[in-house]
């Protein structure tokens, strides 16, 4: 018991003294992204992180050479911090943008020299990207709503029999048609535009479904599922009901409470604002109070000048006996002596009957060694 106690205390009172704090998983420096030959840190403003998270990689050319320390909201936008391996040198006015490593991959920051002007300068140790050189590269799901707005809405499969209805439509009409076949022509130009942009969100939505067949039986099972969940609350509908029924009633009953005891909850308002008044007078006084529990006996902030290491030892004595439980915690109550009575009739006390400690301070009775 003694030793369990002992090391114990001696646990709490190291992570006591080196302030160790636990923040999740994220705050653990994962495999392979930490240097093993230096780094240096560096901040860019974003004006979206997306999922970005602690830990993220940060790539260049496709290549990794850092991550991602911490992410903090500032001004309305993203201040992401990250860690550069010391191997790798970029221009002072680099862009900084988040991307995603494939279809389904993770998202990642991007940094690279600038295209729309000369490179100059050098990242340096606390350097900051601002958010005119920062920039979100479209996610998946943007782009297959613009893929599907496009092939679903722009009607290319119908594009004949539109053409044929329009000029039965449009007989007689012939410079309204040259104007429309015009627009047609830069319509579809615009669109040969962006043939390449199309086949590459086509072979992407291809691994998509790819992938969605390969959850087939996931897929099954959610189909099978759904329809009996439906026919469980179809079921329940009646229960429902009166439930919403209920809950109505009873809402009208909390608003008629509110409006009769409204004057009295006021008042109670009034009332209790000096008491909070005095209680934040006393905050400052309550936070030192509480620096003092994490680490008793010693106050936290004055435990550099206890302890010169980082961990500290400690040896304690404890008297688990019953009469000294007795002498120390039920000495004036009315079970006073009872634990000693006990002890007594074991044969093994080293208290006394009647408790001496009764008349006097139990902090300063004498304490009597070898008394089993």
């Amino acid at each position: 018991m003694k030793r369990l106690i002992g090391v114990a205390v001696s646990i709490a009172v190291a992570f006591g003294a080196t302030g160790c704090q636990w923040r999740g998983l994220n705050s653990l420096s994962l495999p392979g992204t930490a240097s093993t030959g230096g780094t240096y840190t560096i901040s860019a403003e974003l004006p979206d992180v997306v999922v970005i998270q602690q830990n993220s990689r940060v790539r260049v050319a496709d290549v990794t050479v850092g991550n991602v320390t911490k992410i903090e909201v500032q001004d309305w936008h993203a201040l992401v911090t990250m860690r550069i391996d010391n191997s790798v040198h970029l221009p002072a006015n680099s862009t900084a943008t988040v991307g995603q490593t494939s279809l389904l991959g993770s998202m990642h920051i991007e940094l690279a020299p600038p295209t729309d002007e000369p490179p100059r300068g050098e990242l340096s140790d606390g350097a900051v990207i601002p958010l005119s050189r920062a920039a979100t590269y479209p996610t998946t799901e943007q782009t297959l709503a613009s893929v599907s707005l496009l092939l679903n809405g722009g009607g290319l499969a119908q594009l004949q029999e539109i053409n044929q209805s329009f000029a039965r439509a449009l007989a007689g009409r012939e410079s309204d048609m040259r104007s429309l076949l015009t627009q047609l022509d830069t319509f579809i130009a615009a669109l040969n535009d962006q043939t390449d942009d199309i086949i590459s969100a086509t072979e992407k939505l291809n691994g998509l479904v790819g992938q969605f067949a390969q959850q087939n039986r996931t897929v099954d099972r959610a189909l099978t599922t759904i329809p009996q969940a439906l026919t469980v609350l179809a079921e329940q509908r009646a229960q429902i009901a009166d439930a919403a029924d209920a809950f109505g009633k009873f809402s009208a009953i909390a608003v008629s409470t509110v409006q009769q005891s409204r004057e009295a909850l006021v008042a109670n308002l009034r009332n209790i604002a000096p008491v909070l008044r005095s209680l934040a007078d006393a905050g400052p006084a309550l936070t030192q109070g509480l620096d003092f529990l994490s680490t008793y006996p010693w106050v936290k902030s004055n435990i550099p000048n206890w302890f010169r290491g980082d961990f500290a030892n400690i040896s304690l004595v404890v008297d688990l006996t019953l009469s000294r439980i007795d002498s120390g915690i039920f000495t004036g109550t009315r079970w006073e002596g009872n634990l000693t009575e006990l002890e007594m009739q074991w044969g093994r006390t080293v208290g006394q009957m009647p408790s001496p400690y009764t008349a006097g301070n139990p902090l300063v009775a004498p304490y009597h060694f070898g008394g089993y």
